[in-house]
């Protein structure tokens, strides 16, 4: 199925005369135009046979008049040819303003999702403005009067689709809420994106995710928008009495699952949850609660406001290996904690996507890989992202090496910006030669295929990154 795409037009009041000169300009001028430079084309040819008769000197006219119109004409056609464009395009990818737009406010053309960090509306008296924030502190404003309001519904809808990493504020969510309630009669294209877009993620499973505002727990969670999405099983954030924000995620197990298999898995979700709630670092995003609801299983867990450091990497480049060093001493310390726990809590699923770096540069551990254990357990189906599983783990026997594994996999990914190799030993000097050859041998020792040959646990990692991390601050220094 092709990527869903919106196209929205966008007139601005302050710039609708021009557009519609410029509508009209259009289609005179590829008449016009090319009328005025092929007549004194002609008159240019046929003047030297004409002499010096008046017939020369009405072409000599007629060439002098019909380049100034011709020259004129272009003119004015170039400097309204900005306004021909008034289209707003929405994708997965971005969003993309008409050039008249951009140009005209200052702003660039093209916007990727991840460069937005919050969707605000700010209304008064005679206008209300829809304000996309980023990290820096710059505003994307756009005046919802220069839509037409079934395409203003669309650009909230394209924004909830495809902006993940952008937190909606509750004055945008109740504006989108009464739009739609404005729109009743008019809301086909509201419901037609969602099934297009849904089905494409999903594909061929019959899982269905959550919908914005839907409630659980008998209305004390209610969802805002959907996070992330898999064949089985989705993420959400979610407020809880109507103050509070965590993340929710959520596993189905197919009804053609084996009920035996069924059952044993959510006894040991059950379980594993328990032991989980019981864990207390500042860097690992707690598990707050876990239950079943119309068949479908959940944990709630901490919310994390910050951005995962895949997004991070995408939007920054390669890390420095000081700046990957320190950050892998934090990782490091909250999986030794993890570790260290009785009995020992593997977290499973040791990511770029399941760590966020918060908005006072930390590094939190968030999600644990409980609930995909639990779907392929009850499915006998592999769950999980296949470049940071150790072989161990994908044979279904994760040990606490199998994190280490997957640490190591990550500072690989920081330091090349690439996914690992599965089932290899990462060399990062491969990617980027200048890393110091230290480094890379640590890296290379923390994922080798076989856990006899990996290093055993985070007390070793620790010391030989606290040993780099010196030895870099001393070639600083030197």
């Amino acid at each position: 199925m092709a990527e869903l795409q919106l196209v929205i037009s966008y007139k601005p009041l302050v710039l609708r005369p021009f557009y519609s000169v410029a509508y009209l300009a259009k289609w005179l001028f590829i008449i016009i135009i090319p009328t005025l430079w092929l007549s004194a084309l002609l008159a240019f040819l046929l003047v030297p046979a004409l002499h010096n008769s008046l017939y020369s000197q009405i072409g000599l006219c007629v060439i002098f008049l019909g380049i100034a119109y011709a020259m004129f004409a272009t003119l004015v056609g170039l400097i309204l040819w900005p306004f021909y464009d008034h289209q707003i395009k929405l994708s997965k990818e971005g969003i993309v303003l008409p050039f008249s737009t951009a140009s005209t406010r200052g702003r660039k053309a093209g916007y990727v999702w991840s460069e937005f960090n919050s969707a605000s509306v700010a209304q008064s008296a005679d206008s209300c403005k829809l304000l996309l924030g980023s990290a820096d502190g710059k505003k994307l404003v756009l005046d919802t009067k220069a839509f037409e309001k079934s395409e203003l519904e669309q650009l909230l809808l394209g924004i909830e689709l495809w902006g993940t990493s952008i937190m909606r504020t509750p004055e945008f969510m109740d504006y989108q809420s009464s739009l739609q309630n404005e729109m009743k009669g008019l809301d086909v294209n509201y419901t037609r994106m969602w099934e297009e877009e849904l089905s494409r993620r999903f594909k061929a499973t019959s899982f269905l995710p959550l919908e914005p505002k839907q409630a659980l727990q008998s209305g004390r969670l209610t969802v805002q928008k959907q996070l992330a999405f898999g064949g089985l099983s989705a993420i959400y954030l979610v407020q809880r009495n109507e103050n509070e924000l965590f993340v929710l995620k959520e596993a189905v197990v197919p009804a053609d699952a084996d009920p035996e298999m069924r059952r044993l898995a959510e006894k040991h979700l059950s379980r594993e949850a328990k032991i989980l709630a019981s864990v207390s670092h500042p860097n690992i995003a707690r598990v707050v609660d876990y239950f079943v609801e119309e068949g479908r299983n959940y944990l709630l867990l901490e919310y994390v406001n910050g951005q995962d450091l895949r997004q991070f990497v995408r939007q920054n480049g390669l890390q420095p290996p000081s700046k990957v060093i320190d950050w892998a001493l934090q990782l490091a310390d909250s999986l030794r904690y993890l570790h260290g726990q009785d009995p020992p809590v593997v977290h499973r699923d040791v990511s770029p996507d399941n760590i966020v770096l918060n908005n006072n540069g930390s590094l939190i551990l968030i999600d644990f890989g409980a609930s995909n254990e639990f779907i392929g357990t009850a499915t006998g189906t592999l769950i999980g992202k296949q470049a940071y599983m150790a072989p161990e783990q994908l044979r279904g026997k994760a040990t606490t090496s199998s994190d280490v594994y997957a640490f190591g996999a990550c500072l690989f990914f920081l330091l090349t910006g690439r996914d690992p190799m599965p089932l290899s030993a990462c060399h990062p000097r491969t990617v980027v030669p200048d890393l110091p050859e230290d480094l890379d041998e640590l890296i290379a020792a923390m994922t080798e295929p076989e856990q006899s040959d990996r290093i055993s646990d985070f007390s070793q990692v620790i010391v030989r990154l606290q040993s780099l991390s010196s030895s870099l601050t001393v070639a600083r220094e030197a």
